[in-house]
């Protein structure tokens, strides 16, 4: 009985870890034969008996009778003398089986047993929970708020496994406090050791996919298909969405009467702008579709280098870029060509290249990854969009406006 209570007290908390009795003392039969090689430099002489259903464990050491001066190997051999303390009929050349007490290997070993068996079976557990998480990658999932520290958030689910959200996966307007529920996708699951590190974020543009599938019923049943999404995760975002139905109007459903069936997700996102668009696989067509709510009045693609020239009305240009120039941001991600947008009829604007000899090439150059290429078009946004929408500071660009409005007022 004494392996029994010694085991007991290894294994008293398996309760509370993702373990059953049978692989525990699977795990245990490994870690006492680790510990025989150890002390006695062999376990081949040994046999260990597990008893699952009552949680016991013999040990019992096996070793053939020689004469009382011929001891050689005392793992392998006793002698004479030693064996018939244990049966007094014992014979030169006789097995000799004597079971081991765990008491009998000394204090420290059985400390080092149960640290042993304490990191082995935390090792089964991570493994156990990672192999669970790598199935949810892509996946939603909610979990406690935990602590906040001033780059990350851990966070805790309902099994007590830890997981983190990064400052960059979290959506700017959001708040945390301790005890908050909070949902997010599955992002990516490492090994860090052997303890798995879990990362969910709310800025990935499958976040707003998944929740899409789940709260619009056509795409949880397949008849919508969400094509692609693109994020500027707290700001706006666009999604591509088809109908394998012609029947079914695609971004009806997804919006619903009155913006009724979007409005959870807008909510859900930090009222995120979202603008659902008809999916096609008429490039022209789906960049028109992009740059709403500008009208176009026509477009150039060089399928070359992957870049279109938008021709339109100059009151429609800054619908086209939007605030931040997050709309032309975004149309751009979704169609996968770099946009340029060009006004029409607007003779009287002078292109940002004439300025060259009084701005400085890495500002003009700012501007125009900005969309912006002619001087009214930089005219006509506010200081706060463009400092959001370039690298350039605030002083540099009230400089950059005095020149070119120099330029319309001679």
């Amino acid at each position: 009985m004494e392996n029994l209570a010694l085991i007991e007290s290894f294994s008293e908390f398996k309760d509370e870890k993702f373990i059953d009795r049978v692989t525990l003392m699977s795990i245990l039969e490994e870690v006492f034969r680790n510990t025989l090689k150890r002390k006695y430099g062999d376990d081949d002489n040994f046999d260990i008996i597990i008893n699952p259903d009552k949680g016991d464990l013999e040990i019992w050491r096996n070793r053939i009778v020689v004469e009382d001066d011929s001891v050689e190997d005392e793992n392998q051999e006793i002698s004479l003398s030693e064996a018939r303390k244990i049966e007094p009929d014992f014979e030169v050349g006789e097995d000799v089986s004597e079971e081991v007490k765990l008491i009998d290997l000394g204090r420290r070993t059985v400390l080092a047993l149960r640290q042993n068996l304490v990191s082995r079976i935390n090792e089964h557990d991570n493994g156990i929970i990672y192999k669970q998480f790598i199935d949810l990658i892509g996946e939603i999932y909610t979990a406690e708020v935990h602590h906040i520290r001033h780059n990350v958030v851990i966070l805790l689910d309902d099994e007590g496994n830890e997981l983190i959200m990064p400052k960059d996966r979290q959506i700017p307007s959001d708040f945390y406090r301790k005890g908050d529920s909070i949902r997010g996708i599955i992002e990516s699951v490492e090994l860090k050791g052997n303890k798995p590190s879990i990362v969910m974020s709310r800025t990935s543009p499958k976040f707003l996919e998944k929740l899409f599938e789940q709260d619009i019923p056509e795409v949880f049943d397949g008849l919508i298909s969400v094509k692609k999404v693109v994020r500027i995760p707290g700001e706006k975002a666009k999604v591509a969405v088809d109908s394998y139905d012609d029947r079914i109007d695609p971004v009806g459903a997804c919006v619903g009467m009155k913006g009724s069936r979007i409005h959870g997700i807008v909510r859900e996102l930090g009222n995120e702008n979202i603008d659902v668009i008809n999916y096609t696989n008429n490039i022209q067509l789906l960049i028109t579709r992009a740059l709403s709510p500008a009208k176009i009045s026509s477009l150039k693609i060089n399928e070359e280098n992957k870049t279109v020239e938008v021709f339109m009305d100059p009151e429609q240009v800054s619908k086209a870029i939007g605030r931040g120039g997050f709309n032309i941001r975004l149309a751009g991600q979704l169609t996968g060509y770099e946009i340029d947008v060009y006004r029409e009829g607007a003779e009287e604007d002078v292109e940002l290249t004439e300025f060259s000899d009084e701005i400085e090439d890495w500002v003009l150059e700012e501007l125009k990854k900005a969309g912006l290429d002619t001087a009214k078009s930089v005219l006509e946004q506010d200081v706060e969009d463009l400092i959001k929408r370039t690298d350039l500071e605030e002083e540099t660009i009230l400089e950059i406006r005095k020149v070119l409005s120099a330029e319309f007022s001679e």
